[in-house]
């Protein structure tokens, strides 16, 4: 009996020992597995990669502001910049990201020629394992292949923007407002026209003519003024999408003395916008920071390179500035993340 027990005892003291040896190797080979899994899925350090900025057009300041933006924030981790000029092109777009990812980028922020233009860009990024951020422009509803998306609160904005144009138009005697829209094949345009049209709507505003962008340059918005006065000689109130709206509407009613007659406000900000702001050709100014989310971007892409959390959408407030709260340190604080001091005076 004693010698059965003992074998017995002996056995199980052999599957013990052989349980637990197998189960610190299993344990071992799990650390080495996630380590490793670690390493490849999370940079020590960023330090010296490649970062590409995908501009739709570095024509235009906006894109020019957002660029000084990453720069900035680039600069603080070592990354490289080098930007991409689409000249407002989706196939140039594409042609650039191929690009940049052969030429080594390991991070990409991106400013989209528009917002349907975005699934073969996202696809390329994926295939590539490169995070890519956008800025000012989200990419198309429903994608999802994406690091974050910095944009401005566009319909929340385009509600704010409405409700200062339509009371600045009732108070010139009527309730009619021409629209000097972006291009609306972009979600932000799109966002910024469906919070318009609540304000309208609730206010009792008419919307009688929206005139879409296709160059969003100053003549253009010349232009297209000059179209919607004459074909809408009773509008009180003029909304602008962007900068260059602004501009080019102020322009044309100087020329035709209607200055004060017409409400006029804009969004976006620059150093033109707020000059005319001072002289009070304009009324209001929707600030988006450009410079804000070029950082805001590079961001979110050096989170996702090392592993930390990123957000997927990040939408900035847009505050109003006018005459009268110009010079307030709020608005200060804002201007400097809309544009960088080489573009031009804050007031």
């Amino acid at each position: 009996m004693r010698s059965a027990r003992s074998r017995r005892a002996r056995r199980a003291r052999r599957s013990f020992a052989l349980s637990a040896t197998v189960l610190a190797t299993a344990l071992v080979a799990a650390g080495c597995q996630d380590s490793n899994s670690a390493a490849q899925g999370q940079a020590k350090t960023v330090k010296g990669l490649k970062l590409a900025y995908l501009a739709p057009s570095l024509d235009i300041s906006y894109w020019q502001w957002v660029y000084s933006g990453v720069r900035q924030e680039a600069r603080k981790h070592g990354i490289k910049v080098t930007q991409y000029n689409a000249n407002n092109s989706p196939g140039a777009q594409l042609a650039n990201i191929k690009t940049a990812i052969a030429a080594g980028a390991k991070m990409i922020v991106i400013g989209p020629v528009s917002s349907t233009s975005t699934p073969p860009v996202l696809a390329a990024a994926k295939a590539a394992k490169v995070p890519i951020s956008f800025a000012g422009i989200g990419p198309q509803p429903g994608a999802t292949d994406y690091t974050s998306a910095i944009t401005a609160d566009n319909h929340r904005t385009g509600v704010e923007e409405g409700s200062f144009v339509c009371k600045q138009a009732k108070q010139r005697g009527g309730n009619k407002v021409g629209m000097l829209s972006l291009p609306q094949d972009r979600e932000n345009a799109q966002k910024y026209l469906r919070g318009a049209r609540k304000s309208f709507s609730r206010e009792g505003c008419k919307l009688v003519q929206i005139l879409q962008a296709r160059t969003l340059t100053v003549s253009e918005a010349v232009s297209q003024t000059n179209d919607l006065l004459t074909a809408h000689p009773d509008i009180t109130g003029i909304y602008g999408m962007y900068d260059a709206a602004g501009t080019g509407a102020a322009k044309v009613l100087k020329t035709r003395r209607l200055v004060g007659k017409i409400a006029l406000a804009t969004a976006d900000g620059s150093p033109t916008t707020v000059a005319l702001l001072k002289e009070g050709t304009l009324q209001g100014l929707f600030l988006q920071e450009a410079v804000g989310q070029g950082t805001q971007a590079v961001t979110q892409d050096v989170n996702a390179m090392l592993g930390k959390p990123t957000t997927r959408n990040i939408p900035l407030s847009e505050p109003l500035v006018t005459t009268r709260s110009l010079n307030s340190p709020d608005s200060q604080k804002v201007l400097r993340r809309t544009y960088p001091s080489s573009a031009g005076p804050y007031n």
